[in-house]
């Protein structure tokens, strides 16, 4: 990896990161010059961050216009929960080990995001949600797979700033979260899984009834 290619892939990290954590919101323009002096490169590595991030389908390039935090359709929300189902309660079902690592990671997400709650920051129980699902998916050991749902909630992050009511959508699903992990610290693995696919059908459903465009 070149040095260049090296800062182009660090400042992608740093947006995607931005992104995820609800700091960057669909529809934000990105001045170049503003991110160039915040990350220090130059004009063709950002650009090269850019793209790595418009194939990764966070942002969009508009002719004459510049580069925008993506905005999602619901129909890209419900690709999006498809393709969450279908990675998620199947990384569940091939966990041959519950490591304590691994539950005390998918514990911590449940803690993060109550704490959130009593604090009123939303936007932190959101990031503790993704978090918890990405901790999810790495209870089944494989490093493809986390990279493959990390692109994947990064993606759907966003869905998140189409919704008029997050308080009422992430107090409902936080207490889910905490009921898989408790069957998961059980030993419970099918029943995890079950009640990880009614939940994510659960969710699509609430979320696309507060879809705002």
């Amino acid at each position: 990896m070149t040095d260049s290619t090296g800062a182009a892939s660090r400042v992608a990290d740093a947006l995607r990161a931005q992104i995820g954590s609800g700091v960057l919101v669909p529809g934000t323009r990105l001045s170049e010059d503003r991110v160039r002096a915040e990350h220090g490169v130059s004009r063709s590595t950002l650009r090269e961050a850019f793209r790595l991030l418009i194939r990764d389908r966070l942002l969009v390039h508009e002719l004459s216009r510049g580069v925008f935090v993506r905005q999602l359709s619901r129909r890209d929300v419900s690709d999006l929960y498809e393709v969450r189902r279908i990675i998620e309660c199947a990384a569940l079902r091939h966990i041959r080990t519950l490591r304590p690592e691994g539950l005390r990671r998918l514990h911590a997400a449940v803690n993060d995001g109550r704490a959130g709650v009593e604090d009123g920051r939303w936007d932190a129980v959101a990031a503790a949600s993704i978090r918890f699902h990405e901790a999810l998916v790495a209870l089944a050991g494989s490093e493809r797979l986390d990279t493959i749902i990390s692109g994947v909630l990064a993606e759907f992050r966003l869905a998140y700033a189409h919704m008029t009511d997050t308080q009422v959508f992430h107090a409902a699903f936080l207490k889910r979260n905490r009921e898989i992990a408790e069957l998961l610290g059980a030993g419970d693995v099918e029943g995890a899984s079950g009640m990880l696919e009614s939940y994510l059908v659960e969710a699509e459903e609430a979320l696309l009834d507060d879809f705002i465009t």
